[in-house]
């Protein structure tokens, strides 16, 4: 079923040829003018040359946040509006997105407010610690801002005996603490995905389709390419929308003829890495709080409690080109530095690190003389045809995770505008995927759908924490045949799997190791669960066991190169390889080159058992 899904995805495709809107790029502001579009019943084709938010989209904090430093670039209302956004995913994604008590260690009382107004008004590049006084006036305008949409507590300051009581293991420097509520993310690629799913449920005049890639013009069409069969398709929009956010500027150049307006330069990413650690004593420290904290040269961290591990980041490097999105060795000792500034007696060892992860932020292109001053506002800008483009190109430029809805209604209000159409329609309100009809008595509901579909209750209740209401038809599906744990990662189960790959467009394993679910950032990655997925993902396909073995591979490749996970966490991949292995000889002829990277891989565990560095 999910190669014919697929399948009938491609058809679509071909039937698709001259959409009024062309969005290429399936990240979180993608997906969001995808959405707001179908709404006003725009006939709108959404492409993605990866998986649906698999770049930046999948690199954030996994907090829903207003931004409380973007105050001292004067950015007040980048501020309100995220706010506002934050309440509004409060509401809409309650499965997803939750409050987090966040505490902010304070070392001095006066510190930072001579340079924060220096910077304030433009006059200084300086960062420095800021005291109590500077994260009072802050707290207090981000409480001012949601005054009138109050979602959560208000702030306050606690002192020194009370903050080590409670924070026992701070620095011996820090004099008190300001506590405040922003918001948590538990999968934010899902939210795109069910918003993808909100769309198809409406039966538009609408296509998405990941592994896709806008690969050049014919003539005055762009010619889209399926990643994943090699076949190309023309089409024609009346407007295309960048929305490829690191990648806006090589795909302008992609889609132009030579035009001048091509080659400027319009967007200037910084690189962001976070590690995930498994750490008992920092988990410990943590309280179940974020803490929000200034590194040593006065970058702002955070690490907070984030599935049964510490999520600790982030990095603010300029990076020319979003290929270059790896945690570096660099960037992991400067981030296991940075715990020494709140937890100096808390030492992480290299070997705890269980997963890493990078994207490249979209921002604005700026000449600004350090990272963390560049705006992370975001705003759209036209290139006519008349430019060297066969067709219009509204380009969405910078955005945050957080404001991705308030940016797609803004860029969908301008290409309503300039279809010379005039429907509008409010997604402020509109539930997201499993947020819809979110029940106010869980427990009841669970019952309800157990009872219903003959899942057990305590599997309908795992079902609902990573589904919310979209539980219920997990539960029917799982219901239909019989259904078994998933190998190596029991809490997940064949039929659940089998459901991601179905119905949520997965074309590799890795998209439902990384993007479906939580399997590999909450550290539960092993040989076992990624042969597993691969089995279920090849029945659902019908590949062969040499394609199930090439992809066992990759796979496993994929996450030691991009999330530095170590082929000893991997090395009961070797044991299902050799069934792979078997099969593929037994049962069809195999290439030679399979061979040698059997045996390849095989040399990398062997190496790795005998103490080779992560």
């Amino acid at each position: 079923m999910g190669g014919e899904a697929r399948q009938r995805r491609l058809d679509g495709l071909r039937h698709f040829s001259e959409p009024d809107v062309l969005v290429v790029g399936g990240g979180i502001n993608g997906i969001g003018l995808y959405h707001e579009l179908a709404h006003r019943g725009v006939k709108v084709l959404l492409v993605e040359k990866e998986d649906f938010c698999s770049g930046a989209s999948a690199a954030l904090s996994r907090m829903v946040h207003g931004g409380l430093r973007y105050m001292e670039n004067r950015e007040f209302n980048l501020v309100r509006e995220s706010l506002k956004e934050r309440n509004r995913l409060l509401r809409n994604a309650p499965h997803y997105v939750a409050p987090l008590k966040t505490t902010i260690p304070i070392m001095d009382i006066w510190s930072g407010l001579l340079t924060a107004g220096l910077k304030f008004i433009g006059a200084s590049r300086r960062t420095k610690r800021r005291g109590a006084v500077l994260i009072k006036i802050g707290l207090t305008l981000y409480d001012l801002f949601t005054r009138r949409d109050r979602a959560l507590p208000t702030h306050h300051l606690t002192g020194c005996a009370k903050t080590r009581r409670s924070w026992p293991d701070f620095n011996d420097k820090v004099i008190c603490s300001a506590t405040y509520y922003d918001a948590w993310i538990t999968h934010p690629e899902r939210i795109g995905i069910e918003l993808l799913r909100d769309i198809d449920a409406l039966e538009a005049e609408t296509l998405a389709l990941n592994y896709a890639q806008a690969s050049g013009m014919q003539g005055n069409r762009v010619l889209i390419k399926d990643r994943v069969s090699g076949e190309q398709v023309s089409v024609r929009a009346k407007l295309i929308v960048n929305a490829t956010g690191a990648w806006l500027d090589f795909t302008n150049a992609t889609l132009s003829r030579d035009a001048t307006e091509a080659k400027t330069r319009m967007i200037s990413g910084t690189k962001g890495s976070h590690l995930v650690i498994d750490n008992a004593d920092l988990r410990r420290a943590l309280g179940g709080d974020m803490i929000y904290f200034e590194n040593h040269d006065g970058r702002v961290c955070i690490m907070f409690p984030y599935f049964g591990n510490v999520l600790l980041g982030s990095t603010d490097l300029k990076v020319e080109t979003p290929e270059q999105a790896v945690c570096s060795d660099a960037e992991r000792a400067y981030i296991l530095d940075s715990l020494s500034a709140v937890f100096p007696k808390i030492k992480v060892s290299p070997e705890q690190i269980i997963y890493t992860f990078s994207g490249v932020r979209p921002l604005v292109q700026s000449n600004a003389h350090t990272t963390g001053q560049i705006s992370r506002d975001h705003y759209t800008h036209l290139i006519e045809p008349s430019d060297g483009f066969a067709s219009p190109i509204l380009c969405m430029i910078g955005g945050k995770w957080t404001t991705y809805r308030a940016f797609g209604e803004q860029t969908a209000q301008r290409v309503m505008s300039l279809l010379g159409r005039t429907r509008s329609v409010s997604t402020k309100k509109m539930a997201i995927g499993g947020g819809r009809n979110y029940p106010t008595d869980p427990g009841g509901w669970i019952n309800r759908v157990s009872e219903q579909s003959g899942v057990p209750l305590a599997r309908v209740s795992v079902l609902f924490r990573r589904y919310g209401t979209l539980a219920r038809e997990v539960a029917d599906f799982i219901s239909i045949h019989p259904d078994a744990p998933l190998s190596g990662a029991p809490d997940y189960s064949k039929r659940e799997i089998r459901f991601l790959v179905e119905r949520e467009y997965v074309v590799h394993p890795i998209d439902v190791l990384k993007r479906r679910t939580s399997i590999a950032i909450s550290g539960k990655l092993n040989g076992d669960v990624i042969a597993a997925v691969v089995e279920v993902t090849g029945d659902a396909f019908g590949w062969s066991e040499n394609e199930r073995f090439r992809r066992l591979i990759e796979t496993k490749d994929h996450f030691m190169k991009f999330n530095s996970v170590s082929a000893c966490a991997l090395d009961a991949t070797h044991e299902r390889m050799v069934g792979f292995w078997a099969g593929a000889v037994h049962g069809e002829r195999v290439q030679r080159n399979v061979g040698s990277e059997f045996r390849m891989v095989r040399q990398r565990i062997h190496c790795a058992r005998n103490g080779s560095r992560r």
